[in-house]
């Protein structure tokens, strides 16, 4: 017998047709529409000025030492790997969970406009045996609270654990390869301005005495006293010794803005450098070579990095062979219905299962063979890895030794050159030698200066470089928003100028 559908239930398909017809039509009008770049630009340079007012302000000239410190506090490149390597740490407490059972809870109420019933007709005879009857309220509340647990899932969750807490690590490797690379960065432009701010005043005397010097030449070439090409070729000089003044201010101003960017300054800021006396104490070399190629290998974050990976590749290998056992879950729950035909309203109900996926032994065979490779590749660039740090080292050795040399010849020609300056000055004035030639030895003299400071630099560089190239940044600061720049320099200079000295102490060799 077939039941009528009433005009009630004709109604509600008709609005729930149209409701479905409003959705789809909703879903089909979505456009793309562009981002406007100019507020975009607008409120990144808002955020910006903001983050550089919160920050310490500068107190008075800037030393080596405290540009290191706002590098380590303030630079963006440093809080981005920071920031990451704290994201990685929030992940692994994450992964922690889904060892955990999974424990659901759920509550419903349905209700109907009329009862739930039925009939039964006999299969022998064909007729109804019993009238219509209902064992259920119209109005039936559910509640169910289910907790379950897969020996598979706690496997692989246990081993996915293991591998975020490797890439936890790898982060805090990261990290520490930034910062090596920024301290050195810092290094480099500290020195490079301290030569630009110390032969800036040079080079604009000698840029305006070459500039005087051409126009009195041009007056005498004017007055044609002096043969033209003795004067054509002193003007040739004047000339280039300008332009190579020019060129010289303009790359050593670059290295102040760059050391601006490097400790998160704007690059409109002024600022003075603290500018450190010329002494002919350099660095020495912390050990021998052996001992430093095998620091370079203990305490390189790539190499810490490539073991990092080494394991997880081996965790990967666990994970596929778990993947292909049988699986177990278990289940316990508590459920409670308010149906007052039954005669338990609440009950605990327990069960079991296991199932296996006969894919994955098949496949396991294949996806070994495939970790294994990985591992022979990953072992492979292990050893180019362990060649291009020892080279490393080895280089930034030889290149610290160099310099030493270079530092000390151009220390002696710079000297030399202040000795020649100063007969050429006197020589002028007793009128002994031209001005092309005092024009001369003041650009040289400047230059010899910019030389000195430059080797100076490249030499503090290079004994940056030699530690960045061994890995160690054993600073032992715990760089926070409450941490002052104070304390961070004076833990900085502490470690350059005395336990710098020493290459820390290796394990010993078991036997």
């Amino acid at each position: 017998m077939k039941i009528p559908i009433t005009s009630c239930a004709q109604a509600l398909c008709r609005r729930t047709l149209l409701v479905g017809v409003m959705l789809v039509m909703a879903g089909c009008a979505i456009q793309p529409k562009p981002i406007d770049p100019a507020p975009e630009a607008v409120q990144a340079q808002i955020k910006l000025k903001a983050l550089i007012a919160s920050e310490e302000p500068l107190k008075g000239p800037l030393s080596l030492y405290e540009a290191m410190a706002r590098a380590l506090k303030y630079n963006l490149d440093q809080k981005i790997e920071v920031m990451d390597e704290a994201l990685r740490f929030k992940k692994l407490d994450l992964a922690g969970y889904d060892m955990l059972p999974a424990v659901v809870a759920s509550t419903g109420y349905s209700r109907r406009n009329n009862d739930a019933g039925g009939r039964s007709r006999s299969l022998v005879t064909g007729n109804q045996s019993l009238e219509a009857s209902t064992s259920s309220d119209r109005g039936v509340r559910t509640s169910d609270l289910t907790a379950s647990w897969d020996v598979l899932d706690f496997g692989l969750a246990y081993v996915r654990g293991m591998q975020a807490a490797d890439e936890t690590l790898i982060a805090v490797e990261r990290r520490r390869k930034v910062t090596n690379r920024i301290l050195e960065d810092v290094r480099t432009a500290f020195w490079r301005a301290v030569s630009a701010d110390r032969t800036f005043k040079k080079l604009s005397d000698v840029e305006t005495l070459a500039l005087r010097a051409l126009r009195e030449s041009e007056e005498l070439e004017a007055r044609g006293l002096v043969p033209p090409l003795a004067l054509l070729a002193y003007q040739r000089d004047l000339i280039q010794t300008q332009s190579e003044a020019q060129r010289l201010r303009r790359e050593l101003s670059l290295a102040k803005t760059q050391l601006a960017a490097l400790i998160n300054l704007t690059p409109e800021t002024e600022f003075t450098l603290l500018l450190p006396d010329r002494t002919n104490v350099v660095p020495e070399l912390p050990g021998a070579a052996d001992e430093m190629v095998l620091t370079g290998l203990r305490f390189r974050p790539e190499m810490r990095e490539a073991a990092y990976r080494r394991h997880i590749n081996t965790l990967e290998q666990e994970g596929a062979f778990l993947r292909s056992l049988p699986s177990v879950k278990s289940l316990l729950g508590l459920s409670t219905d308010s149906n007052s035909y039954l005669a338990n309203g609440s009950w605990l109900n327990m069960s079991a299962r296991v199932s296996w996926n006969l894919l994955e032994v098949f496949r396991y065979p294949a996806q070994k063979a495939a970790l294994q490779a990985e591992s022979a590749v990953l072992e492979q660039r292990d050893l180019a890895l362990t060649m291009a740090v020892a080279t490393q080292v080895q280089v930034s050795r030889i290149r610290f030794v160099k310099l030493s040399q270079e530092l000390n010849s151009v220390r002696r020609a710079n000297s030399v050159q202040e000795r020649i300056l100063e007969l050429s000055r006197r020589s002028f004035k007793a009128k002994a030698v031209s001005q092309q030639n005092l024009v001369r030895e003041e650009f040289n003299a400047a230059l010899s200066e910019v030389r000195y400071d430059a080797a100076y630099a490249d030499l503090q560089n290079a004994y940056a470089n030699l530690y960045a190239s061994m890995g160690l940044d054993n600073f032992e600061i715990d760089v926070k928003s409450d941490t002052s720049i104070d304390q961070i320099a004076a833990l900085l200079e502490s470690h350059w100028t005395e336990r710098a000295l020493t290459l820390p102490a290796m394990p010993e060799s078991k036997p």
